[in-house]
């Protein structure tokens, strides 16, 4: 009974022990190069997805770099279009008010000037200057009434007379319409301006002390 126990339960490591040598050490190289060559291709697995990843990523920077380079040049380009449009805008513009108002405040500034300094003057001054008293009231009130308009106000006299000259022309080439004769009706007929400078004019020129050149 003893025996049979004792054989039962260490006939597996008997069998074991008796198993021959060589072919276990064969097996384990067996398996070691089998590990081995899983290890290698999961190596060079690990070695070739940083560098596809590194390629994607450069040409995703590159796309992104094209791509702000493109509008930005897209922005400045937008840019320097719009300052080339306001400033031939802009010069054309000038080109037109100065033509239009540059005798007209020339001539506005010399009456100005030439009224504040007559009034400024001595009376007895005035006497040698001017002979009669009756002209020197005119220059008198001339020099009040061109004083009390600001250049301001002159500006917008100016650009009303100019405004009504164009409702004018557009008057004599088309039927009026109701929009444009409330405009007319909005501007002053008459142009207070050169009312002023023909009447320092008509004063001036009889005045052989006082040479000034409107023209």
């Amino acid at each position: 009974m003893e025996r049979s126990i004792g054989d039962e339960l260490y006939s597996d490591i008997l069998k074991a022990s008796n198993t021959d040598p060589s072919s276990i050490t064969d097996s384990a190289i067996h398996n070691s190069q089998d590990g081995d060559a899983d290890g290698d291709d999961l190596w060079y697995d690990d070695e070739s997805l940083p560098d596809r990843t590194e390629k994607l990523e450069k040409v995703s920077d590159m796309d992104r770099e094209w791509q702000k380079r493109c509008e930005q040049f897209h922005t400045i380009g937008y840019r320097d279009g719009l300052m080339a449009g306001k400033e031939a805008s802009a010069q054309e513009g000038f080109n037109k008010g100065f033509k239009e108002s540059v005798f007209v405040g020339q001539t506005w500034g010399l009456v100005r000037g030439v009224t504040s300094a007559l009034a400024c003057l001595p009376d007895a001054l005035k006497e040698r200057l001017v002979e009669t008293e009756d002209k020197r009231n005119k220059l008198q009130h001339l020099h009040e009434s061109v004083s009390a308009i600001s250049t301001t106000d002159a500006l917008k006299l100016f650009h009303h007379h100019c405004l009504n000259n164009r409702l004018t022309e557009q008057e004599e080439n088309t039927q009026t319409s109701p929009q444009t004769g409330d405009l007319h009706g909005q501007c002053p007929d008459e142009n207070i301006l050169e009312n002023y400078i023909q009447e320092f004019n008509s004063l001036v020129l009889g005045f052989s002390a006082i040479k000034v050149h409107l023209e």
